[in-house]
């Protein structure tokens, strides 16, 4: 989420430049002024910092080598203590980068400043008003859930991400698989710290927990995940040695007490726990909700102004969706109740067994290559990188989100990978496929995130193309519109109908989010607003309101993101007339990496001025 993994790394900042419709940091390529210089070796002092602070991250991005070999060994520090260090560190760069001359910086270093030091100001001012969970980014008050914690991530980063070549890098698992205890011990710390400021999850967010922990720990040792990544590894790598025996006997004897000690602990939370509290139950909790739509929508927008944005868009693509329902013979009752019906019909299912999944995968597969045919026409650069779609890993599939985008490994030691969660076949008609593949993939997630990151202008710091949810999944709908007007979906008569569907949806999140965090919506009752309003089945809807519970105000980065999006384009369009060059938009504003949407919006705007 180079895998730099979206789940776990959107707080850390990101952006670029955005002025003309080549690499807007070429302009600063010779490092024309002193100031432009200064920045830029600030910028990547902060950079190697930050790398050498997170072992993970350097992992993620194949930086784990050389002078930085140490790090392979380890995991990510996330104690009480060291994460008020990290908090000092922060302030301090952000001090730095505030004695940064702004009008002596070129164009495109003004919009490097702006962007980074936007990250870090927001990162300093939550972290400072609050003093439970993670408020570097999205908002994520929980510190374990069935979304967030050690517990459930680093399972899946020793899988995914921690290659073995060598007897060293085998020793060095063992190493993390060691520290994964210790973890969710630090874990456990800091909930028990957090709780006791009030901040305590919903009743079903402790039991989606436990029972995925248990999920891990109810098997014999040598049958986890822990244990048979490293034994496929080693074998692959034709190492010799007793890795399973030894796996098994770290995993028996260090990471299945820690697990217990969380298994009771979030069994003991219960019984203090809410059954439906949202942000509104937690310390100051409406301003908490606040300022976690900010921190996500990178807007001034409220929650109130979100639920009525929502509301509004809601009518607006239903009345599109009931015109085309209508040609397709569905005439009766609401949107909702004729998408169940089209959900059911014999020609969008697929067999609930694993050959059925195998068709999912291979269809999301073979129309990414059919997509890619059709990029030339709208893009005059496009990634290096390919893309694959995988399963989301059984282990974790409960408490996953339907989907989610792993970038490629900077070192092309590993594709970019979309997972999807296959845990319900029934959750994925036919027709919601080729939609789907275009957020993740191309022209979504995979082509914005894999430019950034194979990025020679940009600074290193913001090549992760991560960062920034509103900027990035505003992109990726974006894409789904635009794969829309390519005719990406003509092959399928019900094509249109799953890009509005998938547009409904995010508009229905905006009022969903709102309702459960600002209006006191149960879980029951925003789950049958999904299911009426959208056509989803029960399971999968309430899957997504269970992810809005675990981390209000996310949810609505995507729809206010592509209302943005939508806004920029139409006002190069408007302004520039016959000059407006759809290529040459996409290059300035994806060459540029993630942003804040107010800078987005007020940099746009420059760069019109440059084209007119």
């Amino acid at each position: 989420m180079n895998q730099f993994d979206r789940r776990s790394f959107l707080a850390t900042t990101a952006g670029a430049a955005l002025l003309t419709a080549a690499p807007a940091l070429a302009q600063t390529g010779g490092q024309a002024g002193s100031e432009d210089a200064k920045l830029r070796a600030m910028l990547d002092r902060i950079y190697e910092a930050q790398i050498d602070e997170s072992p993970r991250r350097a992992t993620s991005l194949g930086l784990d080598k050389g002078a930085r070999a140490a790090l392979k060994s380890q995991l990510d520090d996330n104690s009480l203590d060291a994460r008020a260090k990290r908090l000092e560190r922060t302030r301090a760069r952000m001090q730095q980068l505030q004695t940064v001359d702004r009008v002596k910086l070129s164009a495109a270093s003004k919009i490097d400043l702006d962007v980074v030091l936007y990250g870090q100001e927001q990162s300093v001012r939550s972290a400072d008003k609050w003093k439970f969970g993670d408020t570097g980014g999205n908002f994520r008050p929980y510190v374990i859930s069935q979304q967030t914690g050690a517990y459930q991530e680093v399972p899946d980063f020793l899988d995914s991400s921690h290659r073995v070549a060598d007897a060293d890098d085998a020793e060095a698992y063992l190493s993390r698989l060691s520290a994964f205890a210790r973890v969710m011990d630090q874990d456990l710390d800091r909930q028990r710290h957090d709780v006791a400021l009030g901040a305590i999850p919903a009743a079903f967010i402790c039991d989606l927990s436990v029972g995925q922990m248990r999920a891990l720990r109810d098997q014999p040792a040598g049958k986890t995940i822990l244990v048979t990544s490293i034994v496929k590894k080693a074998k692959t790598a034709n190492l010799d040695g007793d890795w399973e025996g030894r796996a098994s006997k770290i995993v028996e004897a260090e990471v299945f007490p820690a697990l217990d000690r969380q298994i009771a602990a979030m069994t003991a939370l219960k019984a203090k726990a809410q059954p439906n509290a949202g942000a509104w139950a937690l310390p100051n909790g409406d301003a908490y909700y606040a300022d976690a739509v900010k921190a996500s929508t990178t807007t001034d927008y409220t929650p109130e102004q979100v639920h009525q944005l929502g509301r509004d868009q809601v009518a607006e693509i239903g009345g599109r969706l009931d015109a085309i329902l209508k040609k397709q013979g569905l005439t009766q009752g609401t949107v909702g109740v004729r998408l169940v019906a089209l959900n059911n019909r014999p020609d969008q299912v697929f067999a609930n067994t694993d050959e059925g999944r195998a068709e999912i995968l291979k269809l999301l597969n073979d129309h990414i290559v059919e997509v890619y045919k059709l990029l030339p026409n709208d893009f005059r650069t496009l990634p290096k990188a390919k893309v694959e779609v995988r399963r989301v890993p059984v282990f974790i599939q409960d408490g996953a989100a339907n989907g989610y985008y792993n970038g490629a490994a900077p070192d092309g030691s590993r594709p970019a990978v979309f997972n999807i969660n296959l845990k319900e076949v029934s959750d994925w008609p036919r027709y919601n496929l080729w939609t789907l593949a275009h957020h993740e993939t191309i022209p979504g997630h995979h082509l914005q995130i894999a430019l950034s990151q194979e990025s020679t202008q940009m600074p290193k710091i913001r090549r992760n193309g991560g960062g920034y949810s509103a900027f990035v999944e505003g992109w990726a709908l974006y894409a789904e519109q635009l794969a829309q007007e390519m005719g990406a979906n003509d092959f399928d008569p019900l094509g249109e109908a799953g890009y509005l569907q998938s547009l409904l949806f995010r508009a229905a999140r905006l009022v969903t989010d709102t309702g459960i965090h600002s209006k006191r919506w149960t879980r029951e009752q925003a789950t049958q607003y999904m299911v009426d309003t959208i056509g989803n089945t029960k399971t999968r809807a309430q899957r997504e309101v269970e992810r809005y519970f675990a981390g209000p105000g996310q949810a609505n980065s995507y729809k206010v993101g592509h209302t943005v999006w939508m806004k920029v384009r139409d006002e190069a369009k408007a302004k520039l007339g016959p000059k407006f060059d759809l290529k040459a938009y996409h290059d300035a504003v994806l060459l540029s990496g993630a942003m804040p949407l107010t800078v987005l919006q007020r940099h746009v705007s420059e760069w019109i001025a440059t084209q007119a």
